[in-house]
């Protein structure tokens, strides 16, 4: 299995600094605010909340349904934007863009994994990988070799021709994580990525989050229930009633 990626951006880890604070930071989230409107009452599902993530951090997001978790992870990933506060990813404050720039930014700076896997049944596994791709200016050969390199990457080399039913869980969802590195993203976002996955396979995600974070540099967000899951991080930080926790802090009844 290949052990790099022939990506535009690709970082060398023997470059990386010692600890995240040293590095850049990459995300920086300011008093974001998500109010819904359900059958004309206000629902608050994340209050105020503000987060700094450094280069190199593999940061999991837990915490009881509800709590705001996954819409703080959507509002980063630019999927879902803020009733109020400031995001700036990557220098860039993703809230003033358009819809349009916004997706363009999304496709080139940002890999989204769900736990719905989300595949295109009808497409095999190379297909679904080149999807984001195809927004690209690379052309088809550079295409298919970061197709090939991606699904090297995730073990699954031997099943690119395979459409989805024809995978397993597991494999489906390192399908899905090929998919969202294709691009060579420096951002990585991932909810309850095995949430729907059985413990063997779980832990074959992980471990795919592992690498791409301690070996090829990549910054992850993950939202997970799974305090398993959350053990593969470097840090873990908690939301409970929208509200994010101070570090070290967990909800009253965790």
């Amino acid at each position: 299995m290949s052990d790099t990626l022939p990506f535009q951006a690709q970082q060398d880890p023997g470059d990386r600094t010692s600890t995240a604070d040293e590095n850049r930071v990459l995300v920086e989230a300011t008093d974001l605010t998500k109010i819904y409107f359900m059958g004309g009452q206000e629902v608050v599902a994340l209050d105020h909340a503000t987060l700094s993530i450094h280069e190199g951090d593999f940061l999991a997001l837990m915490g009881p349904s509800g709590s705001g978790k996954s819409t703080l992870l959507h509002i980063l990933a630019g999927i879902d934007r803020p009733t109020s506060g400031c995001c700036v990813v990557l220098g860039q404050d993703i809230a003033a863009l358009s819809e349009t720039e916004l997706a363009k930014w999304r496709n080139q700076y940002v890999g989204f994994v769900f736990q719905t896997f989300n595949l295109i049944p009808v497409l095999t596994a190379s297909e679904n990988v080149e999807m984001p791709l195809l927004l690209t200016g690379l052309t088809r050969r550079e295409r298919r070799q970061q197709v090939e390199t991606a699904l090297s990457l995730v073990g699954l080399a031997d099943r690119m021709h395979h459409t989805p039913r024809q995978l397993s869980g597991g494999q489906q969802q390192r399908v899905a994580i090929a998919r969202a590195i294709a691009t060579d993203p420096d951002l990585i976002l991932a909810d309850e990525p095995t949430g729907n996955l059985d413990s063997q396979s779980a832990d074959d995600v992980l471990q795919m989050f592992r690498l791409l974070n301690s070996e090829l540099g990549k910054t992850v967000i993950m939202v997970t229930h799974d305090p398993h899951a959350a053990g593969s991080a470097r840090q873990v930080r908690y939301l409970e009633k929208g509200r994010l926790l101070p570090p070290g802090q967990k909800p009253k009844d965790w």
